[in-house]
């Protein structure tokens, strides 16, 4: 799967599908975006390959306290992953970026409790008030890919 920013200045391609896609309804990225919520793929950065061009981190605060760089278009701002925790290997890739972005489901909405009212979640949905216990969500290949990360946290 191949995307880009807004203008074409940066287009990437996805290695492999994301070990799972969120949609978050927490404040922080609903002013980071402009929306109701974000929907970001976790994948391993060394998966996501650049084809043209080179987005710049930009440090953003968190509630959490933990640091995130959103990487950004230079020239049209547009956002196309996150890193939270600066951890250099995995990344959170706008899913809506996606040239073709109906091809991707989401997992899970968590951050529920700051959800707009007026947006609407599939009855079937698996939602979540803050977050989830990843061991219980995650398909097991995910938690695999992630564990080869050896991430702390």
């Amino acid at each position: 799967m191949e995307g880009g920013c807004f203008c074409g200045a940066v287009r990437y391609r996805l290695n492999d599908k994301p070990m799972f896609v969120n949609c978050c309804h927490c404040r922080d990225c609903q002013k980071q975006t402009g929306g109701g919520f974000a929907v970001n793929g976790v994948i391993e950065r060394d998966r996501v390959a650049l084809l043209q061009g080179a987005p710049t981190p930009h440090a953003m605060h968190t509630e959490s306290g933990h640091p995130h760089d959103i990487w950004r278009c230079d020239a049209c701002g547009g956002a196309v992953w996150s890193d939270y925790g600066r951890r250099g290997v995995l990344i959170f890739v706008r899913m809506t970026t996606l040239d073709d972005a109906d091809a991707i489901t989401p997992d899970a909405h968590i951050f529920t409790r700051s959800k707009l009212p007026w947006v609407r979640l599939p009855e079937t949905a698996r939602a979540f008030e803050i977050y989830y216990d990843m061991a219980v969500e995650w398909p097991p290949e995910s938690l695999a890919r992630r564990a080869a990360l050896n991430l702390a946290r």
